[in-house]
């Protein structure tokens, strides 16, 4: 290993670069997946920290999270027969629909994906 050191003062300190963190924005998923980890896994969180791809991870759950959310909604409101012609007939029933749906892919998604390892 090449280590290049700066003299400051009477003392030698190496010169360390921090690697580049992945480009992006942690979110909610991401968010949950670095608390599920920090409370309930401290050695894989550590590892995750140590290693520097802490964020590349929480980024990849994120993603993962999102796509999962979509496909999921999407497929229940076809399955249940929530279409925008529902939508202009009875808007609050629509609603209620969508909520309950987007509910029940959250939860199927946090046990799959966030509250895992």
């Amino acid at each position: 290993m090449n280590l290049t050191y700066e003299k400051n003062g009477d003392y030698l300190i190496p010169t360390l670069q921090a690697d580049s963190q992945p480009e992006g924005t942690v979110t909610k998923y991401g968010m949950m997946r670095e608390t599920y980890l920090k409370e309930n896994h401290r050695g894989v969180y550590s590892a995750f920290l140590l290693k520097g791809t802490l964020k590349e991870h929480l980024l990849t759950i994120q993603k993962q999270a999102e796509e999962r959310m979509e496909k999921l909604i999407s497929q229940m409101a076809a399955t249940e027969g929530v279409t925008e012609q529902l939508k202009e007939t009875d808007q609050m029933l629509w609603v209620a629909k969508m909520n309950s749906i987007r509910n029940r892919a959250e939860e199927v998604v946090l046990g799959e994906l966030v509250y895992s390892l």
